[in-house]
């Protein structure tokens, strides 16, 4: 007996140890993504809670490429089973209610589906005190229709409603393909139809099949050749041409605010996909995935990091098929305006707040629970996230949302119902299950910013990158310091203006003087001087060469001073313009500004000689010395400024800059045109060949180092092998 017991005890110990890792072996990982790219690992939002089969779906046939599937607000799930040519109705606990297959259309006649691909489910509501019934909306792709069906009574089945069937208007083609695979209602019944077959944007129908018009058409794609071609084109011809259509959306979903995503992929929009995923576009022209209001305005907000595109790693991935952009392919609105992408790629699911930041990603392919494979279908059941995934005979995984998800969704609705302090209490809880979760620290910030606490809400943005909340809430804080200081802020510039006049006039004096004293200048005639050559170009370097106006070392000193201002922008840029810290040391901006400089002046010595140029390597190392002084005047004041700056007001200070550096090339032109007296058509010539004598002096130094390097490596061996001898 006690050996009997022994066994069952055993037994029903390995019956524990078994069945434990089935709800917990899952082996894909959750994470988000750095400012920099770089992979973030976090606590799991959702965990994989149960796979359902046709056995505990209560199903006879398996579903077979199944396309769809959608919720309603009581968990009921509905699914487009394309391969079977039916819709399944199923409980919030995933029992089957119905089977709709064939059915009496409004004729009377039995009828049946071909192939649907898009199921839409509408709530029951009162309009005008009449109550509306809710209808299931059913894409009958291959008989181009959608059907709909509702139901007489609460508790009764659903029975069919009417037909919906292709739309007219002179905006078709003749041969136009009317191809539904999706589609979404809002509140006004008005019908959003994705159709494969149509070029022109998503489809506008009324509830009674009405065509109101297109919105939300992609740009499309011209080659840079037919760009060209179509320049020298007369207006007949370009009309007569082939018109270049766009490309059509793959899926639609719609939120509680009447707001459309929708998702789009096509290979001929890789590149532009890329391009600006690289880029880290705001714009939407080429995003995997829009958000449109009801007119068709692309409205989607991409404040995070990268833009909302799927993965941001698309070419250091190391699986096999894994490289490229991700094939977004669904949509799914969840719970306090989050919203969920679909990458059939990667088997991944990426979630995004409103504004666009990546809240977590996870999934991977595999057989584990929790992975999938040829992912189909996604779309939220209350805390629930439903994935379908497979081929001819397909399984739904449950994702339940964690404790870690809730207070992230609990952040977000305190965040969105004006909670603020709230919501700084649940993010500083998510910052201690997850240090690196730079979403939280924004989440704080913006929190702090709308209770007006920005200068704490600036050390929070700065902890995340975030450059655009940041120059918001330091724009209010400005406005703060300069309403504090409003007449002394005036004063100041104009005493900064009074200053700089009085600079600029008393140098031109001291230049006069120089000029008529017939005596060799101070150290300090010298550098004033500069300001001469300036404004003055051409007779400021006329009389540079000739009337020994300046000098080498007074030109070594404008170099130092312009290797000061790169190395004082490089550390003392503001935050905005510099949020990763990064900054370079003094002997690099030595480099930066020496080596160019003594190339261009060796290449152009040597140059010039052959040309009958007439300055010496000292004229054109004291030209070049007096040219790049608009250099540092430009780029130490900016500096200074980008202190004081937002995001918006970035590009002026970058132009200014810049245009202190062109300033300098002009000089450095106009500088060799007089010191060798050459015309302008000789100047431009040899200003081209000095660059291309820098390359080949470079290319030279590059040769001459190697070979130098490879008799060391070789003299070091022979050494190395001699002594390995003896």
């Amino acid at each position: 007996m006690k050996k009997f017991i022994s066994v069952i005890s055993l037994l029903f110990a390995l019956l524990m140890v078994v069945s434990i890792p089935v709800g917990a072996a899952q082996a894909y990982q959750t994470y988000t993504y750095s400012i920099d790219g770089q992979a973030l690992y976090s606590p799991d939002a959702y965990e994989a809670h149960v796979t359902l089969s046709i056995e505990n779906m209560g199903l006879e046939t398996p579903l077979n490429s199944a396309k769809d599937i959608v919720t309603d607000a009581a968990g009921n799930v509905y699914i487009a089973d394309t391969g079977n040519s039916r819709v399944l109705v199923f409980d919030k606990y995933y029992k089957l209610q119905q089977e709709i297959k064939d059915f009496r259309n409004g004729e009377e006649v039995m009828d049946h589906f071909k192939k649907p691909q898009g199921v839409f489910v509408t709530e029951d509501r009162y309009v005008e005190g009449e109550l509306r019934p809710g209808k299931i909306y059913v894409c009958d792709t291959e008989q181009s229709r959608i059907v709909t069906f509702t139901k007489k009574e609460k508790n009764a089945e659903w029975t069919f409603d009417s037909v919906i069937g292709a739309p007219e208007s002179n905006l078709f083609d003749d041969d136009a393909i009317y191809w539904p695979v999706a589609v979404a209602v809002d509140a006004y019944e008005r019908l959003f139809v994705v159709s494969t077959e149509t070029h022109e944007g998503i489809i506008v129908m009324t509830k009674e099949g009405e065509f109101t018009g297109f919105i939300g058409a992609q740009q499309t794609v011209l080659s840079v050749w037919d760009q060209i071609w179509r320049r020298f084109q007369t207006k007949e011809q370009r009309e007569a041409s082939v018109t270049v259509v766009s490309y059509p959306y793959n899926n639609i979903a719609i939120n509680e605010d009447g707001l459309i995503y929708v998702t789009i992929y096509h290979e001929e929009l890789v590149l532009q996909m890329e391009s600006a995923l690289s880029g880290k576009s705001t714009a939407g022209t080429y995003a995997p995935c829009k958000l449109l209001n009801p007119s068709g305005a692309e409205i989607m907000r991409r404040n995070g990091f990268w833009p909302p595109a799927g993965e941001v790693d698309i070419r250091n991935m190391k699986v096999e098929n894994y490289d490229g952009v991700s094939k977004i392919e669904d949509v799914a609105c969840g719970p306090e305006q989050t919203w969920t992408i679909m990458d059939t790629k990667r088997n991944k699911l990426y979630t995004y707040d409103y504004d666009g930041n990546l809240l977590f990603a996870f999934g991977d392919s595999g057989t584990q629970l929790g992975n999938m494979n040829n992912i189909q279908a996604i779309t939220y059941q209350g805390d629930k996230l439903m994935v379908m995934y497979g081929g001819t005979s397909q399984e739904i995984t449950v994702f339940k949302r964690t404790e870690y998800g809730d207070i992230l969704i609990q952040a977000l609705h305190h965040q969105n119902s004006r909670q603020y302090d709230l919501a700084v209490e649940d993010w500083k809880e998510i910052l201690m299950r997850n240090s690196n979760y730079d979403a939280a620290y924004v989440g704080i910030g913006q929190a702090l910013s709308r209770t007006g606490d920005y200068e704490e809400a600036l050390e929070y943005y700065k902890t995340a990158y975030d450059t655009a909340n940041y120059s918001v809430a330091y724009k209010e804080l400005r406005k703060q310091w300069m309403s504090r200081f409003f007449v002394l802020i005036p004063i100041v510039i104009l005493v900064l203006c009074v200053l700089i006049v009085k600079a600029l006039g008393r140098a031109g004096k001291i230049n006069a003087k120089v000029a008529v004293s017939g005596q060799k200048p101070s150290f300090k005639e010298e550098l004033v001087y500069v300001f001469h050559v300036m404004f003055h170009p051409f007779d400021g370097f006329y009389d540079l060469k000739h009337e020994k106006r300046g000098s080498v070392r007074a030109a070594f000193v404008f170099l130092l001073l312009t290797v000061v201002a790169l190395f004082y922008r490089s550390v003392g840029s503001g935050y905005v313009m510099n949020p990763r810290g990064q900054y370079s040391t003094i002997f690099m901006q030595l480099l930066v500004v020496f080596v160019p400089v003594l190339l261009f002046a060796i290449s152009n010595w040597c140059l010039t000689t052959l040309f009958d140029g007439e300055g010496s390597l000292r004229d054109i190392f004291v030209a070049i010395g007096y040219s790049v002084l608009p250099i540092p005047l430009t780029v130490i004041p900016t500096t200074i400024f980008s202190n004081f700056v937002v995001s918006s007001e970035t590009d002026l200070l970058s132009l200014i800059a810049t245009l202190g550096f062109i300033w300098a090339g002009f000089l450095i032109f106009f500088g060799m045109m007089v010191t060798h007296d050459y015309q302008m058509s000789k100047g431009l010539i040899t200003t081209l060949g000095t660059i291309v004598g820098m390359i080949f002096i470079m290319f030279i130094g590059i040769l001459f180092t190697s070979l130098v390097m490879d008799i060391m490596t070789f003299v070091t061996d022979i050494t190395s092998e001699i002594n390995y001898r003896l």
